[in-house]
């Protein structure tokens, strides 16, 4: 099974459009081609009743070919506006003239007006987005950039994401509560990318970035080997990160595989720890709620711990994870190595 969003949902929908248009240029404009044309007359309409209570028709036609008589099913559109013994124009192969059909343009048209409306929003949807990038290098001077690293004492954070709204955003807090690093959503869109404020609250620092929307790739139904990524600014997240020295090596906690901890790296130093959390991340609330609350994960929780005061990397590898669901830093589940209890063990 193959299922796609975002940038992979754009290209289907893309594909989809150069198919409609084909098609319904082809049915529309050459759908008479290379066919002779003659007089019928209408032999027969018989009404069924069809799904959703809608009739369905079926019209017989007579007509002549060089003096042989035929009697056929008629291939057109609107079968409700044939009567019997109407005359209409028919369309036949002289190699084949059993088969006849109209000139009517009927589903052809519609075919044809929706592969264009379907490659009107991909080019809009495009230079939409190529322009929101070219407006954000030009208007941002540390475009692409990132704080240098520095190391205090270990604290443990929280990384939280907000549930149950479709702006969707994420930030960093401390055991005091106090947000140090977020992403606001400051322009949603179904279509184009979403405008995202970075905000440092401890530098006081604010960064314009564009987030694309979530895209997976499901290449069987065991789930093993899922990919799964976003835009970042107009780059593949993973890309971005591994542009900007970060890789991430992940492994299962305590031997479960729901729950996975993340060692974080920039430029091969480790950097941070992140653990899967139920969203309960702070321990005395997870308390309050009782056994069930350990149970399961939460995707876009974590508990944090790090040396690093500049956040903006961590928090943005982290928001990685939580957007997409991956276990990799490939984009990919990494299920099959953790079933099998490779990689990195705490």
């Amino acid at each position: 099974m193959v299922v796609f969003r975002g940038i992979g949902f754009k290209i289907f929908v893309a594909v989809m459009a150069v198919i409609a248009l084909v098609v319904g240029v082809n049915m529309t404009f050459f759908r008479t081609r290379g066919l002779s044309q003659t007089t019928a007359t209408v032999s027969s309409v018989e009404v069924e009743d069809g799904v959703d209570d809608e009739k369905e028709y079926t019209v017989m036609v007579d007509y002549t070919v060089e003096g042989n008589t035929y009697t056929a099913l008629l291939d057109a559109a609107n079968l409700d506006k044939y009567q019997e013994g109407q005359t209409v124009e028919v369309y036949y192969d002289p190699a084949k003239p059993e088969v006849v059909k109209t000139k009517d343009l009927g589903v052809s048209l519609y075919v044809l007006i929706v592969g264009i409306a379907l490659l009107a929003w991909v080019i809009f949807d495009t230079v939409k987005t190529r322009q929101g990038v070219k407006e954000l290098k030009e208007t941002t001077p540390s475009f692409g950039t990132y704080m240098p690293s520095v190391k205090g004492e270990e604290r443990e954070l929280y990384f939280l994401s907000d549930r149950g709204t479709a702006k969707v955003g994420h930030h960093i807090e401390d055991k005091d509560r106090k947000v140090l690093y977020e992403g606001k959503v400051t322009k949603f869109t179904l279509t184009t990318p979403t405008g995202f404020d970075f905000i440092d609250h401890v530098n006081a620092k604010t960064t314009p970035h564009l987030v694309g929307h979530e895209e997976s790739a499901e290449y069987n139904s065991l789930l093993l080997d899922n990919y799964y990524t976003f835009t970042f600014d107009g780059e593949n997240i993973w890309d971005h990160l591994k542009r900007n020295g970060i890789t991430v090596k992940a492994s299962k906690m305590d031997g479960n595989i729901l729950w996975v901890q993340y060692r974080i790296y920039r430029d091969g130093e480790e950097i941070a720890l992140a653990k899967s959390s139920s969203m309960y991340v702070h321990e005395e609330d997870e308390a309050g709620h009782g056994k069930l609350s350990k149970l399961v994960p939460m995707t876009g929780y974590y508990r944090v711990w790090t040396r690093e005061q500049n956040l903006d990397l961590i928090f943005l590898t982290l928001m990685a994870f939580a957007r997409t669901g991956a276990r990799n830093d490939e984009g990919g589940s990494n299920a099959v190595n953790m079933l099998l209890g490779r990689g990195e063990e705490e």
